[in-house]
């Protein structure tokens, strides 16, 4: 064999080792479908027109507790959530970063509870923030931030050398959707449309030191500076979630924060704001006061929708066609999913319709 043969030869078995190795890789990554939807949060973003007004970064109290299908069908204001859960300040920040590649919105929303964590806390939820983003310089500063001590860089990159043992744990999701993911979300929101109300919520328990950390102060200031020189109005705001406990002092540090750099912060859980809203925490919850339902949701986007119009005069864009033409189809899924979670709430007791018949 001529020396030309043995390199082509090898070149050919080097890339089918690649493409095999791939082929396993995709395989036994997490498809998130079944069960922990919440996993294809951040890679569904890719997947939506780009054309927004409004960007909520932020953990699960935003892509649950905030529509914009409701901000879109009672303002014609456009607007996604890059929500995941236990979303850490410092994946918001990288987050943002990575939207303004493909997008710039006049307003960003950054809900605060994040500022309680200073480091990095948990690998899962770190997978179901990071994996989904498309590869950039903003996701590999991501990672470095995000890492806990037990992890490595290396296996963000090749995914296989974190799930190659997940054979045994394969289901038929990973084959049906092997090529990709069926549209679970609407704009980033998280559909529930079940309801249990808040009872029984614990308070908080005194800590030893209030002070957020020195991290979370330098990747707020980072997200605000960002917008800024982006021309992008940032607003904080706090969701009505009840526990996780919001305590005062914590408050008292985002309020502080906020008047030093003339940033609007709007606390949900303000009596006055509560009032305005009408969240009814019998009703507009699906756990117990952690976060809203559909209902609480809707209730919560209208105000902020009036909310958005009066204070950063966002136009009504109901009128342009391709606009409206993809919100039209985001809100048929909507619809369609609220009609089979309440169908399956009537006939089963559970949204999934596993339950017992009634």
């Amino acid at each position: 064999m001529t020396k030309k043969k043995v390199i082509l030869s090898g070149a050919a078995m080097l890339v089918s080792a690649v493409v095999l190795t791939a082929a396993i890789q995709r395989l036994l990554q997490p498809k998130y479908m079944s069960d922990v939807v919440e996993g294809n949060l951040i890679a569904d973003y890719y997947n939506t027109g780009m054309d927004h007004d409004v960007v909520f970064v932020g953990d699960c109290e935003c892509y649950e507790n905030f529509s914009p299908v409701v901000l879109w069908q009672e303002h014609g204001i456009s607007s996604t959530i890059r929500g995941s859960a236990q979303q850490l300040i410092w994946q918001s920040y990288y987050l943002l970063e990575d939207t303004l590649r493909y997008e710039k919105p006049d307003v960003v929303v950054f809900n605060v509870l994040s500022m309680k964590y200073n480091t990095p806390q948990n690998e899962a939820y770190n997978r179901m923030s990071i994996e989904g983003m498309r590869w950039s310089k903003s996701k590999i500063d991501c990672i470095k931030a995000s890492m806990t001590e037990d992890e490595s860089f290396l296996s963000y990159v090749f995914p296989i050398l974190r799930y190659h043992s997940r054979w045994s744990e394969l289901t038929a999701d990973d084959f049906k959707y092997y090529f990709g993911a069926k549209p679970n979300f609407f704009s980033g929101y998280y559909l529930r449309a079940d309801i249990k109300a808040a009872e029984d919520v614990p308070e908080g328990r005194p800590l030893t030191d209030y002070d957020f950390g020195d991290t979370c102060w330098e990747y707020l200031d980072k997200m605000r500076t960002l917008c800024e020189e982006n021309g992008i109005q940032l607003l904080l705001v706090k969701a009505p979630s009840l526990y996780p406990y919001w305590y005062d002092e914590w408050n008292a540090q985002i309020v502080e924060y906020a008047d030093k750099y003339n940033l609007p912060y709007i606390n949900f859980l303000d009596e006055d704001i509560m009032s305005e809203t009408g969240i009814d925490y019998q009703s507009d919850t699906y756990d117990g006061g952690l976060h809203m339902n559909l209902y609480g949701a809707e209730k919560l986007s209208s105000w902020l929708g009036n909310y958005l119009t009066q204070k950063y005069a966002l136009s009504d864009r109901r009128g342009e066609p391709q606009l409206a033409a993809e919100w039209e189809e985001i809100s048929g899924r909507y619809q369609e999913e609220f009609t089979r979670q309440t169908t399956n709430i009537m006939l089963y007791g559970d949204i999934h319709g596993s339950g017992v018949k009634k």
